[in-house]
């Protein structure tokens, strides 16, 4: 096996295309994203446009998808919930944004910033378009039992016990408006009586049925009122209902859990359970997954829900666009993060430059040997303040006890969160730093935010809260995953770069004082054994207080990085959980499963160049294409397990850098 690694890399060679470049569709996906309104009451006409901005979720190219995000972490995804935007119009913002986004991004990573240099192969590099359509990259999960997971399946299980179809009929626009804000306490309203028209029993049955499936933490009864029959809605437990929802209303025989198939377009899974809760009017919690997947995509995963009917799930197929749900089963249990197996891709690259014995070599070599495991440039951030950069702060604010330094270090972090920099951003995050510049007042920034539970907004009102001199508890107020965030991101930072070394060092080929996984417990490969491994067995630690180090160069390589950064290899336990690093091992070679591919010629750039689920559903033929066309493009099938980055594969097979910020400069070039 021979290594190569990057010098410089040429500019020369074509686009690795901006995610979001997607010019000959975006007219069809804007109309596409279009909710309809057949399940909406009046004040919720604006639920799919509930993107969650922060300095690591941006507009324009979204991160790219890995292939196991959420199993421990969500890979730098920052999980925020949702919140109003007080009405604030961005679309002049987002315009102005969306035209400079070249620009923003010249102050973006590299893959060189973040330790990410080699190649396992020495195949000649060729150039292709990666996502020029969010449809050109399918992400489907493997589940627990090793079976892919596809929507091929609408129907819903028969159950006796289900109320009927009336009940998504019978109320009108304005008595759900009025149950809504009953359940959701946005009046003063103690209860909402609906007359009975038609009085019958049947009727006042459907009415009664549709009130509690519909409206959980809402009871009913029935009253006589002026020789009238009336339903009384009222709340049945306080506010606690809505989480919980209603115990004797589900049959004891039936599993808690209805398992479904959620598939998506172009929504990453916390946005579209944000989405799914609105619309069933349940908290987003009591939904549950295996593995987040990211935007910009098509995706198929299993996700589970408590108490919510297969019935009232499949409604939703005739009131939301780019999502389709089946496949539903009734499971005594949720799901957890981290049981599935992986992710099976299948990832268009269009307009290739590459002859066809170049691609085969490359996919070849990708099949046979694998890619080096990075962590890809989504884990790091958009701007030019990485975040690492934060971690590292953090993880030494964390860990230097009573040091005097310890106050200006975490001064640090909160000014490298807030701080304006260079890069892509929402205009009003914009506003907010600039009056974070201005003022250090952190109500008056606060106050520039719409959106006031992405990372900065947290921060603000921490320190709000608690003042300047206390910005431990100030930065406690972010939520856990958030926090945690910036750690793992430094985190997967020194492993990328020790990775880099150790490849350099040694190649790619076992060596003694390598480490290898024995079940669950590192040992070093002796001397006499290294026959016995190849390099795909080796793994890496990332640095934390339960792991072991390679009995190597590449140890002190380790310390030597954390001294630099002024943080102690040999103390990295913290009194606090959250904040200890036990460290992780991760191996540095994955060779891809089940890999395929074809080469196809087309014509007309906008077609799609394989069927999803949803298609095979529809029955629509599969694409037929010419012998000859005006492009060529590599259709690539591949599996990955968790926690690894299909763009790494995507990398090794092009031989160009994935960053965002090259992949902009060279599509700016290519659109000209």
């Amino acid at each position: 096996m021979e290594m190569t690694e990057i010098t410089g890399m040429s500019l020369k060679r074509g686009p690795l295309a901006v995610e979001d470049n997607d010019s000959v569709a975006s007219a069809e996906e804007a109309k596409r994203q279009k909710v309809s309104e057949c399940c909406l009451t009046k004040g919720q006409d604006q639920i799919d446009n509930d993107s969650l901005p922060s300095s690591e979720k941006v507009p324009g190219p979204p991160e790219a998808v890995s292939a196991g995000e959420g199993q421990k972490n969500s890979d730098a995804q920052l999980e925020v919930e949702e919140e109003e935007e007080d009405g604030l119009s961005e679309e002049g913002e987002e315009e102005e944004e969306v035209e400079s986004f070249a620009d923003m991004m010249k102050h973006g990573l590299t893959e060189l910033d973040v330790g990410i240099t080699k190649f396992v192969s020495s195949h000649q590099g060729f150039s292709g378009i990666l996502k020029e359509r969010y449809s050109d990259f399918v992400v489907h999960e493997i589940g627990k039992d090793g079976q892919i997971s596809h929507l091929d399946d609408l129907s819903v299980p028969v159950d006796d016990e289900d109320p009927s179809e009336d009940v998504f009929t019978v109320l009108t626009a304005e008595e759900k408006q009025r149950l809504e804000e009953l359940q959701l306490f946005k009046n003063k309203e103690t209860s909402v009586a609906i007359e009975v028209v038609e009085d019958t029993k049947e009727k006042r049955t459907v009415i009664h049925q549709a009130i509690k499936s519909l409206f959980p933490g809402l009871e009913t009864k029935t009253e006589d009122r002026e020789g009238k029959k009336y339903i009384v809605a009222y709340h049945a437990a306080g506010k606690k209902a809505l989480a919980n929802p209603r115990k004797h209303s589900w049959p004891k025989s039936r599993g808690s859990y209805c398992h479904f198939v959620l598939y998506k377009e172009n929504k990453d899974t916390m946005d579209a359970i944000n989405v799914l809760s609105k619309y069933l009017r349940v908290k987003p919690n009591i939904f549950s997954y295996m593995g987040t997947k990211d935007k910009r995509a098509i995706t198929v995963q299993e996700i589970a829900v408590l108490k919510i009917t297969a019935q009232r799930l499949a409604h939703l197929n005739k009131c939301l666009m780019n999502f389709k749900l089946g496949n539903f089963s009734y499971q005594k249990n949720p799901l957890k993060l981290g049981e599935l197996q992986g992710n099976h891709f299948t990832v268009v690259l269009r307009n290739i430059t590459g002859t066809d014995d170049q691609v085969t070599q490359a996919m070849n070599s990708l099949k046979e040997i694998g890619f080096i495991n990075y962590y890809g440039m989504q884990r790091f951030g958009t701007t030019a303040v990485p975040t690492y950069q934060v971690g590292r702060f953090a993880l030494f604010s964390f860990l230097s006890g009573n040091s005097p330094i310890l106050q200006n270090s975490w001064a640090e972090v909160m000014d490298l969160i807030l701080k304006p920099r260079s890069g892509a951003e929402k205009g009003y995050l914009v506003k907010c730093r600039e009056e974070w510049a201005k003022t250090k007042d952190p109500a008056a920034a606060l106050r520039k935010l719409p959106v006031k539970r992405c990372v900065e907004g947290q921060l603000l009102r921490g320190l709000s809260k608690y003042g300047m001199k206390n910005i431990v508890s100030a930065f406690g107020i972010i939520p856990r995953n958030n926090r945690l965030m910036y750690i793992h991101s430094y985190q997967s930072y020194v492993w990328n770069n020790m990775v880099s070394k150790r490849i350099e060092e040694y190649g790619l080929k076992p060596v003694p004082g390598d480490l290898v996984l024995k079940g669950v417990t590192a040992t070093y490969i002796e001397e006499g054994d290294v026959n016995n491994y190849s390099i795909h067995d080796v793994v890496m630690p990332l640095p934390g207080f339960d792991v072991i180090y390679p009995k190597h160069k590449i140890s002190e390589a380790y310390r030597e990085m954390l001294t630099a950064d002024n943080l102690d290899i040999d103390n990295m336990r913290h009194k606090i959980r959250d904040y200890s690093l036990s460290g992780a091992y991760r191996k540095i070679i994955i060779r891809p499963q089940n890999v395929s591919w074809e080469v196809v010629a087309y014509d007309d750039p906008k077609i799609p160049l394989f069927n999803t689920d949803v298609d095979n559903l529809e029955g629509k033929p599969p694409p037929v294409f010419a012998s000859e066309g005006k492009y060529r493009a590599l259709k690539m099938d591949f599996s990955l397990p968790p926690s690894t980055y299909a763009t790494m594969a995507i990398r090794e097979v092009l031989k160009m850098d994935t960053s965002i910020k090259n992949q902009t400069q060279l599509n700016t070039t290519w659109l000209r």
